[in-house]
């Protein structure tokens, strides 16, 4: 989004600006950057691709870690962690303990005002802490209360689904306070995890469809219910101080905070930090610090062994490249939402088409690129406009589990009558 004032002065009678100085365009040097991060990221893809599994193989294949999730405590407590990165679709503990500690220094370093915190962390609520614990609960309840279905079927099973949903959404919209994060956990194992077992048993697995459909509708759903049932609990009230959520689940700030809080500038800079913040939008931190935690402990774990992360399929390159793609181009093709509303949901088609089309017909080219610019060009803006007409009291990531849902099943499995696109 460019004005006048966006290019240096002029000294042409007609007061345009010379072509040489077309650089100077804040338009053109996000597209510069964003080219120049897709380019790093393909590459370094195709390096990881390459030199994958030199290391000596430290840590089991996929199906070996979930064959012995439920034997031990040990082995238990690293399925539980690993779960935390199920949205990404990476499935890695140290992803996950990666993520988690990204996710504290980014806290440690919003409190303390330092300028290398990045995007203030679950959208400078201060509720960080308290959301980390209500999803962590709802986590490891999903996995004791639903983790029989594992070792009775022997296939994967969407557990993870509270981590990611109503918990932290719960704690956003009625606050802190162990009352509050320990009903979010419990609404979130009790409602989410029951819908996505069975919509991804009785529909996605017979129909051939995507399990991330079977996962989001469990979020969906189960958060309509969840709010629903919030109403009506005596114990569950609204903090009075607190504004009205808005699309990001910030609360309404005081003058000094949103004025410490007064959005960067939007340059080059700007385009990179918002696409690596992109990739933890899903835990509710929006934060390129976490995101840095999850990745790096990701690419290690490929690294150790490129048959435990993504499911053991070996696609995390691809999934990778798909997914800084598609981020690149939501973030550079709706920058204009972003300046004007302080917060767009670019992230949906991350976690959801992107990577679900390169899981559905493999690692080609033509297979990042299209799943990455359908899922970019239709996702966020679906996201939005459902989000807009929900109750105050509901939390608008369910406008965002919505269109991952519409999308991948309007996107992926329509993808398979097209040349090239064979599952």
């Amino acid at each position: 989004m460019t004005s006048s004032t966006d290019l240096e002065p002029s000294t042409a009678p007609t007061g345009r600006a010379p072509m040489g100085r077309l650089a100077a365009s804040p338009g053109v040097a996000r597209i510069l950057a964003g080219i120049a991060l897709v380019a790093m990221t393909a590459s370094a893809a195709w390096l990881l691709d390459r030199y994958t599994g030199a290391l000596p193989h430290w840590l089991p294949d996929y199906t070996a870690w979930q064959a012995g999730a439920y034997t031990h405590v040990a082995d238990f407590l690293h399925w539980w962690i690993g779960d935390t990165t199920e949205a990404q679709f990476y499935k890695s503990g140290i992803g996950g303990l990666g993520m988690l500690a990204g996710g504290w220094a980014a806290h440690v370093a919003w409190k303390r005002g330092r300028r290398w915190a990045g995007f203030p962390i679950s959208y400078g609520t201060g509720l960080w802490p308290w959301i980390l614990a209500s999803a962590l609960l709802g986590l490891l309840l999903s996995d004791l209360a639903w983790g029989w279905t594992l070792p009775a079927t022997g296939a994967w099973q969407p557990t993870f689904v509270p981590f990611v949903s109503v918990p932290p959404a719960v704690v956003l919209v009625y606050g802190a306070g162990w009352t509050v994060a320990a009903t979010g956990a419990v609404l979130g194992a009790a409602l989410t995890t029951p819908i996505a077992l069975l919509v991804v048993h009785y529909i996605c697995v017979p129909l051939d469809l995507p399990s991330v459909i079977g996962n989001v509708t469990g979020m969906w759903a189960g958060a309509l219910i969840a709010f629903l049932l919030c109403r009506y609990l005596p114990w569950m009230q609204r903090p009075v101080a607190s504004g009205t959520p808005d699309h990001t689940g910030q609360e309404d700030a005081t003058a000094a905070d949103e004025e410490a809080s007064a959005p960067m500038r939007q340059g080059p800079l700007w385009v990179v930090r918002r696409v690596l913040a992109d990739f933890t939008e899903p835990q509710f931190y929006g934060n390129e610090i976490a995101t840095i935690g999850l990745i790096g402990g990701t690419v290690l774990t490929d690294l150790l062994n490129p048959l435990s992360p993504v499911y053991g399929t070996g696609l995390l390159p691809a999934v990778l490249s798909a997914q800084f793609l598609t981020a690149t181009i939501g973030v550079l093709l709706y920058q204009r939402r972003w300046a004007a509303t302080g917060w767009y949901p670019t992230f949906v088609p991350v976690v959801s088409v992107a990577p679900a089309v390169v899981l559905t017909y493999g690692p080609t080219v033509p297979v990042v690129i299209v799943g990455a610019v359908l899922g970019a060009l239709t996702a966020p803006p679906l996201a939005a406009w459902i989000s807009k007409r929900l109750p105050d009291d509901f939390h608008p990531f369910i406008g965002n589990v919505i269109s991952m849902a519409v999308c991948s099943l309007a996107i992926v499995p329509v993808l398979g009558f097209l040349p090239g696109f064979t599952s």
